[in-house]
């Protein structure tokens, strides 16, 4: 028998899972020019050259142990590599100290809560949000406590989060540019939200996720969260910025502000450790370094945004243009988003319900397909649409 808190685990699922499966069983039933997948962020971009070359070379040129063991924070060159790259980012200088190197943002983030959780601690969460933070927080005992965003903007409500925290809240976690949202928070937002947790005795931590800091449309650019938060602890992943998520490679790192720095880091360390990732993968920490400042097309990212969300909107169905990621974020006409997400699923059309989210009424879309995959779309769009009642542009 399997315990039973991951019995009750298989029977949530993922909805993201669950509906890309359904596509692939489309796709073999219809052919993949007749299903309209939007349902996970799988980016279909291949990574930039300097990734590739930097692998080529690894592998032609290999030097004694690069494939052995390295402290479990990870090889020295690559973290200063990351602090000298967040430095550049922003205003505020970071060491080598402070990074650890990581599986992914998924491993920065369990091993980050690992390192601050006790039993029936508390982590805010802002809706909508990734839902993979709450099985995070339940991996190590915690309990997530679901603030709702500003309706419209999707920006946190600093009131809303005041009422929240009590004195079993450990940390916030704060995603800009969002996923699912699309959008993208002011210096102003980070400032009151540091202004906030610093009015409480205790440390509360501010866990920013950032795997979408580089995907940022419409010239603008990410605010520097280590600028405006002192208690940051920021988990990072290259899998969106360099078309690298089945590699499993991110960092943590503490903001020099953190007034629990010296106990932070190596506690993360151990727990990056003691969770099994041991350390980050080896050849890619060294891939990494090579690719410190390359990033994927942006500009094609931002052309499918704006193909999509014009499918999308002269369609009738209503949606905040995404800041950054690859996300459209959409009003469902169906107040019940899990129904609306099987209309569509009739017409080869998938999305993911906005309840996934934490958000119900909305439904997700990620518009890193193919532009042949977004332009096929609209007929898909346009016979839901028709079904709703809903009022389409004329063309």
């Amino acid at each position: 028998m399997i315990s039973n808190r991951m019995s009750e685990k298989l029977k949530a699922g993922s909805l993201i899972r669950k509906m890309f499966e359904e596509g692939n069983r489309l796709k073999s039933i219809y052919g993949e020019d007749k299903v309209f997948d939007f349902s996970i962020g799988n980016p279909d971009v291949e990574p930039p050259f300097e990734v590739t070359s930097g692998l080529k070379d690894l592998i032609n040129n290999p030097t004694p142990g690069m494939h052995g063991y390295m402290s479990n924070s990870g090889y020295l060159s690559t973290r200063q590599a990351v602090a000298n790259k967040l430095t550049r980012s922003g205003h505020t200088a970071f060491s080598a100290d402070s990074i650890c190197m990581t599986v992914g943002a998924a491993g920065a983030m369990n091993a980050t809560l690992r390192a601050i959780l006790d039993p029936d601690d508390e982590v805010i969460l802002l809706a909508p949000f990734f839902m993979e933070y709450r099985q995070y927080i339940d991996n190590h005992f915690g309990k997530a406590v679901i603030v709702p965003t500003d309706a419209g903007t999707f920006l946190p409500n600093i009131d809303r989060i005041s009422e929240a925290i009590t004195p079993r809240t450990k940390a916030i976690i704060i995603n800009s540019p969002n996923n699912p949202t699309g959008a993208m928070y002011p210096a102003s937002t980070l400032e009151a939200i540091n202004t906030l947790v610093a009015s409480y005795e205790h440390v509360i931590h501010i866990i920013s996720d950032e795997p979408y800091r580089e995907l940022v449309f419409d010239g603008q650019e990410a605010v520097s969260t280590q600028d405006y938060i002192d208690n940051l602890i920021i988990c990072y992943s290259w899998s969106k910025s360099l078309s690298l998520p089945g590699e499993r490679i991110g960092y943590t790192a503490v903001g020099p502000r953190h007034p629990d720095l010296d106990v932070l880091v190596p506690a993360i360390t151990m727990a990056n450790r003691i969770l099994g990732s041991v350390n980050a993968p080896a050849l890619f920490q060294k891939v990494i370094e090579k690719a410190m400042d390359a990033k994927v097309d942006v500009a094609l990212y931002e052309n499918r945004r704006n193909l999509l969300y014009d499918i999308v909107t002269s369609s009738g169905f209503t949606c905040q243009k995404p800041q950054g990621a690859f996300y459209l974020f959409v009003k469902s006409p169906d107040t019940d988003d899990m129904v609306f997400s099987q209309v569509c699923a009739r017409h080869n059309l998938l999305v993911v319900p906005g309840s996934a989210f934490s958000m119900p009424g909305y439904f997700r879309l990620a518009f890193c397909v193919s532009e042949s995959t977004i332009k096929g779309s609209s007929v898909a769009f346009r016979a839901v649409s028709e079904h709703y009642g809903l009022n389409p542009a004329q063309s």
